[in-house]
């Protein structure tokens, strides 16, 4: 069941599977999980992966086509009942850097699909580049403000701090939580500037804020660079900020910071994933989070997976060693 703060109103960029669609997906993502070398960061793995993404319901392309056409208001897409069935599922894992390195049926189907977007990418840094990676309670980190926490996770643009951060975000539910009440937060800018005054956004357009990276990445050996949180079109903005690493330079600056978190906070919504729902946030335009939620480390708690796509995949090549899939440290 999907809850959001505004119930009268569904995302407009949503599908649910029927259930011959479903074991169309089934079947391809299962033979994809087979091919050798059944890894998921293999180049020859991807290339199988690439190929038969081609070959999903059509139904399904057209939705995909239309999000990455226009990712509407809320600049998120939910894909529902997807195949994932309980039986097969190992138990939850409970390390920090965990990640799906072996091809799985359910890790192929999210592959197949973010390959509809764009390419997959990751950070070399984080999860080790690994190209799915799981959003896991980690025992010790439950007030870590990061995938392996359980607190309430701020709103923020993933890796709002790198000029070369995904165009997507993929997170597709395994399992959720015990009490069902972990939810993905997700906010739009497109619905959040009508709340904002001219005055604000011109601010926010300007060079007067920076966003320091995470602690995951290490020392990256530079000042982050002054940067607006929004940028490109005045009427339709994008946004780049993380209400955990970004900071104004100055007084108005944090006021105008201050305003878009309230309008932010406002058109807030909030989606419960049950196990086969599949949620692409647009980096570009929405912030997303997670609400609180008390792990049990009992092998059944809250799984996501997570994927990184970049829609031009060549404009991040100069740091992308051997024309691979992992970018290097870079900003």
């Amino acid at each position: 069941m999907t809850v959001d703060v505004q119930p009268t109103r569904s995302t407009d960029r949503s599908i649910v599977l029927t259930r011959e669609e479903s074991i169309e997906v089934d079947t391809i993502a299962r033979y994809l999980a087979g091919r050798p070398p059944r890894l998921v960061d293999s180049a020859a793995w991807l290339e199988s992966a690439r190929e038969l993404s081609s070959n999903l319901p059509v139904r399904l392309r057209q939705m995909v086509r239309r999000f990455a056409w226009d990712p509407g208001l809320d600049a998120v897409l939910l894909v529902r009942n997807l195949p994932v069935d309980a039986d097969e599922l190992p138990s939850t894992p409970t390390v920090a850097g965990s990640a799906q390195r072996e091809s799985t049926g359910p890790a192929a189907a999210q592959v197949l699909l973010g390959l509809q977007l764009g390419e997959l990418i990751a950070f070399r840094e984080e999860k080790r580049g690994a190209l799915v990676q799981d959003v896991v309670p980690v025992p010790g980190m439950e007030k870590f403000q990061g995938n392996a926490g359980s607190v309430k996770l701020s709103m923020h643009v993933e890796n709002a701090f790198h000029v070369y951060r995904p165009d997507y975000v993929g997170l597709h539910c395994l399992r959720n939580d015990h009490d069902n009440v972990a939810g993905l937060q997700v906010t739009s800018i497109r619905n959040a500037l009508p709340l904002l005054s001219e005055q604000a956004r011109r601010v926010l357009h300007e060079p007067r804020f920076f966003t320091e990276p995470p602690a995951s990445f290490g020392d990256l050996r530079s000042a982050p660079e002054p940067h607006g949180i929004l940028s490109g079109s005045f009427e339709d903005p994008d946004v780049r900020v993380d209400f955990e690493s970004s900071f104004p330079l100055d007084p108005e600056a944090g006021q105008a910071l201050s305003m878009l978190g309230d309008a932010l906070r406002t058109v807030r919504r909030t989606f419960i994933l049950k196990p086969g729902d599949l949620a692409f946030v647009d980096n570009r335009l929405a912030l997303h989070g997670r609400t609180e939620f008390t792990p049990r480390y009992d092998g059944r708690d809250r799984w996501l997976q997570r994927i990184f796509v970049h829609r031009d995949f060549r404009r991040s090549r100069a740091l992308r060693p051997d024309d691979g899939n992992v970018l290097t440290s870079g900003s």
